[in-house]
């Protein structure tokens, strides 16, 4: 084995075997997949520098129940530290119980485990009846993710999938009563490897992947089938698939999707010779038909392209964010100026806004307008961001004001929202202005901001 050890080279660490086999989650699939009983490991992965450990939203709860739990915050920066480094060997998952060799600095090793409480009989039942209930779950699952209100519908069950505070329980050879330098680097580990197989948490839990696709699957079947009264009559026996196939061929084809059009389309000119009822504002008017035109253009781009209905739903959006979107279309012509005023903003505020719209929408005017206050639970997670995206000798020097973080030297900023993004800034005219889209991880956002590619 290449790169950092795994469970063989450390056969010899307190009794500790190695395992049998080794999976790659960036190869794998239904032929590849060998389980022996409940337990799963997965090969070391290679150093995770200049990148954050967890990209997904559930690999991210993995992590803030980790950082909620450990009382010593210099054991979470030196277990980062040595899981970006690649210290971490093959890691072990079984119901209840991860496994893994964590290497120190100076080469020495020890076994740690992480416990996490598994799912009882009872509520593998509300679970898996809650999901079966609705479509939506079972398609993500079979698509290997975890839909956020899978999560919440089970904890409106009464069942707690991801874990809260205090549900990771650390042991370590190394004799810490609490989360070590070795447990936090392995729980980093594992936030890698949810972020590509959600199962592996289920497997935690108490049941492998095998297992839950199969109940689920029976499940559902159960359930479409109807309920057949005894004293009624004898179900309808439908008909033979051979004679339906048979029959489709007689049958015309659907229609094919519409093309989208090249762009969008021109309303009617409202230049007539009626004058219009008094307060009507015919300008205003023919200016709103066409970014409604442009609007509706680009919904329909959506709707037809491939991942349409993987994509998040996004908020509605508020007045004065409106206001911007309007304005982007609104060049040449007087409406920016009355969209400033409506907005409560001037001139120039408004064309930043525009700016920061073109990058990413109304998040990317948030970013810019730092609208929504930060909370003590985002700055925390936000400055152990800071921490560990550069190792010690090349971290830059970053003033810190609320969440933003400034290098003055180079003239550029980063700041973080509520949803652990972070946004790119640089100084232009003695004023602080997007410079593009957002980053997970404050140092890409940084080189962003500083002009790198």
């Amino acid at each position: 084995m290449t790169g950092p050890r795994g469970f063989d080279d450390f056969d010899d660490v307190d009794g500790f075997a190695g395992p049998r086999h080794v999976e790659h989650l960036d190869d794998m699939d239904e032929t590849d997949r060998t389980e022996h009983g409940t337990e799963r490991t997965f090969a070391a992965l290679p150093p995770a520098r200049g990148r954050g450990f967890a990209q997904t939203w559930w690999g991210q709860a993995w992590l803030k129940a980790l950082e909620d739990t450990a009382l010593d915050s210099e054991q979470l920066k030196a277990g980062r530290a040595l899981a970006r480094a690649g210290a971490v060997g093959a890691v072990s998952v079984r119901p209840g119980r991860i496994t893994g060799v964590v290497r120190n600095r100076d080469g020495g090793a020890h076994r740690s485990d992480v416990l996490l409480q598994r799912l009882g009989d009872d509520e593998w039942d509300r679970l898996l009846d809650m999901a079966v209930e609705r479509a939506g779950h079972i398609a993500a699952l079979l698509d290997r993710d975890m839909p956020p209100h899978l999560v919440e519908d089970a904890a409106a069950a009464g069942v707690e999938l991801l874990p809260g505070i205090g549900d990771l329980e650390p042991e370590c050879d190394c004799e810490a009563w609490d989360h070590c330098r070795h447990t936090a680097a392995l729980c980093y580990q594992v936030a890698r490897l949810l972020d590509q197989d959600p199962f592996v948490l289920f497997l935690m839990r108490g049941r492998d992947e095998r297992v839950v696709l199969d109940e689920l699957q029976f499940r559902s079947v159960t359930r479409a089938e109807p309920a057949r009264d005894e004293d009624g009559p004898e179900p309808d026996e439908g008909v033979d698939a051979t004679e339906a196939f048979a029959a489709g061929c007689i049958l015309p084809p659907l229609p094919a999707s519409p093309e989208l059009p090249l762009e969008p389309g021109s309303p009617p000119s409202l230049d007539i010779e009626t004058r219009p009822a008094e307060g009507v504002d015919g300008e205003a008017l023919e200016f709103l038909a066409l970014q409604t035109a442009a609007e509706a253009h680009r919904l329909l781009s959506e709707a037809l392209a491939p991942q349409h209905g993987q994509r998040p739903l996004t908020s509605p959006l508020t007045l004065e964010q409106d206001a911007v979107r309007l304005a982007t279309g609104a060049s040449g012509r007087d409406f920016a100026a009355r969209l400033a005023v409506a907005s409560g903003r001037s001139g120039a505020e408004l064309a930043l806004a525009v700016r920061a719209w073109r990058y990413a929408g109304a998040d990317a005017v948030s970013a810019l307008e730092d609208s929504i206050p930060p909370t003590a639970e985002s700055l925390a997670r936000a400055r152990a961001a800071v921490e560990g995206a550069w190792e010690d000798d090349e971290r830059p020097v970053l003033s810190e004001e609320g969440r933003r973080w400034t290098s003055a030297d180079t003239g550029a900023q980063v700041r973080a929202d509520e949803d652990g993004r972070w946004w790119p800034f640089r100084q232009e005219g003695g004023q602080w202005v997007p410079a593009g889209v957002p980053a997970r991880d404050p140092a890409t956002a940084l080189a962003t901001a500083q002009g790198a590619d």
